[in-house]
């Protein structure tokens, strides 16, 4: 598998809001988590996100903030910059970071270095160099447990030259908006990345394209199949099936034409083709409701495609969320897809949270509070070992459902989501 150079989006947040790396008293127009998400969304492969906040609420206000942003985006998130103690590192990570790092400017920092490797594992802490005087010291930060060195100095072609001197890995910020520079700078073997300050407009997919043509290797859409492989209807059209990437709800059917699959893959957002209008339309293009590809599959017959999205607000002209909202017959029946019946059951037990219902066992435990809620756990996870030694596996399956009630009444009271559980768990 190819070795892809990284284009990482980067911005501090100070006072819960994002501002810019290079220039850390501007902020970007946008909401930071519709920023974080548009970078995800838009072609970057990973956010790094520097923590500029001086006292202890505005630290806990960004640890929130970090948890919406893993919740919310897709890539992964690398975070530091206000690191006193373990305890602040173990914040970053258990937030959703893929992971922390570390300035090695003080000292405090570079002696908390072997112990974080130690605790939560080399390739979870990077060192941060705020210039190049640290390069000389990189053997020890990397010989201490940071698995990647970040360079946070205005570069230049001299400055990277004393970077590929060097033997760790490094990611790069700081290059401004010199193309030409980028590329440099990606093609030093030892750069893995860079940290860009983009605005809130720039298409890290078409910044991707700019550097492909220049022969850097960057992760773009790649089709194995030639669209002359397709099979077309009359028209030189192939239908497309646009689903939810999360839910697998189906939102819409469309055609492509070969210049709108193309667009497509280009770009990163789906483009079809107009058979009324008879042209290419981009997806949103008018009602700001883009859909985002995350992956395009095809059929057996190499005549249908199926495109997975991050969609944008509504799918449909309509302003409804999928095309397909009229229900012509249905049969009744239970829902087995896991995560489905999960989902059910969590929203019922919200709904008690928020609309207390009298007698419900729900709103018992609620009102009893945290306390009551953990010795139910307990006693559940106690019948679960007990019916585990008995030979009948109903027994089991009985208990682990109350287990998983319980466990779920403790995700309500304490504001954890399914999605928050599988994501977790995901990036494990």
């Amino acid at each position: 598998m190819m070795e892809y150079k990284k284009l990482i989006a980067g911005f501090g947040i100070r006072e819960g809001k994002a501002v810019r790396l290079d220039d850390q008293k501007t902020c970007y127009g946008e909401n930071l988590l519709t920023l974080a998400c548009f970078f995800g969304d838009s072609g970057a492969d990973e956010l790094f996100l520097h923590d500029l906040s001086e006292s202890e609420e505005d630290h806990e206000r960004t640890i929130g903030l970090m948890k919406e942003i893993a919740r919310l985006s897709d890539i992964p998130v690398i975070l530091g910059g206000r690191v006193w103690r373990l305890e602040d590192v173990k914040k970053y990570l258990y937030a959703g970071a893929k992971a922390a790092f570390l300035d090695v400017s003080l000292d405090e920092n570079v002696d908390l270095m072997k112990e974080a490797a130690d605790r939560f594992g080399d390739d979870k802490i990077y060192a941060y160099l705020p210039d190049c005087s640290y390069l000389e010291r990189t053997k020890e930060y990397a010989q201490l447990g940071a698995s990647v060195m970040i360079l946070g100095d205005e570069v230049t072609e001299e400055k990277l030259q004393a970077v590929s001197a060097c033997e760790e890995t490094f990611l790069i910020t700081s290059c401004g908006e010199d193309a030409d520079l980028f590329a440099y700078a990606l093609g030093v073997e030892n750069v893995e990345g860079l940290v860009g300050s983009f605005d809130g407009e720039v298409n890290c997919m078409d910044l991707k394209q700019d550097l492909k043509a220049l022969g850097i290797g960057v992760d773009t859409f790649e089709s194995p199949v030639s669209f002359d492989q397709f099979k077309l209807g009359d028209d030189g059209l192939i239908p497309v099936i646009t689903q939810d990437y999360r839910t697998g709800e189906v939102l819409m059917l469309a055609y492509m034409n070969e210049e709108a699959f193309h667009e497509t893959l280009k770009t990163g957002c789906m483009t079809y083709y107009s058979r009324s209008r008879k042209s290419l339309w981009r997806k949103g293009e008018t009602s700001g409701h883009y859909q985002y590809v995350k992956s395009l599959d095809m059929d057996c017959d190499n005549d249908t495609l199926l495109a997975k999205v991050n969609q944008i607000g509504a799918a449909c002209h309509t302003g409804a969320r999928s095309c397909f909202y009229q229900n012509l017959v249905k049969k009744e029946y239970q829902e087995s897809n896991p995560l489905k019946v999960f989902e059910e059951v969590f929203n019922v037990i919200l709904d008690r949270k928020t609309n207390p219902k009298e007698g419900s066992y729900t709103n018992y435990l609620f009102d009893k509070g945290l306390d009551k809620i953990l010795k139910k756990l307990g006693e559940e996870s106690t019948e679960i070992v007990i019916a585990a030694k008995n030979p009948n596996p109903e027994e089991v399956k009985y208990e682990i459902s109350d287990f998983l009630y319980h466990m779920m009444v403790l995700m309500a009271y304490k504001g954890v989501s399914w999605e928050d559980i599988t994501r977790e768990l995901s990036n494990r």
